[in-house]
């Protein structure tokens, strides 16, 4: 199952609230099933088929990767790490210290 790991997960906005981790093949095909029917373009087709070779060994986890990843910013929902995670970007307020 390690091998369908993405090399770093790829955030998406859901909704207005909620972004979603995708972190290995099979989150993106689960985030794919939930994508409403009446949106599903050849865009979708592509990368729901990425997604399965992926998860059936036809293709690596980094086809998948990239592949959600062109997805989620075709649609405008990609979420870069930084904005999700600001520890990733090693920037604090103020270096983890509790304000008086």
């Amino acid at each position: 199952m390690s091998d369908l790991l993405f090399d770093k997960p790829v955030f998406a906005k859901a909704n207005h609230h909620l972004v979603r981790e995708i972190a290995c093949v099979g989150d993106a095909i689960d985030f794919l099933e939930e994508w409403p029917e009446g949106d599903r373009d050849v865009i979708f087709d592509m990368t729901w088929k990425a997604c399965c070779d992926a998860h059936n060994g036809f293709k690596p986890a980094s086809a998948a990767q990239n592949a959600i990843e062109g997805f989620a910013r075709k649609r405008g929902i990609l979420e870069k790490p930084e904005h999700v995670l600001p520890i990733l970007a090693g920037k604090t307020s103020n270096s983890g210290q509790i304000s008086a």
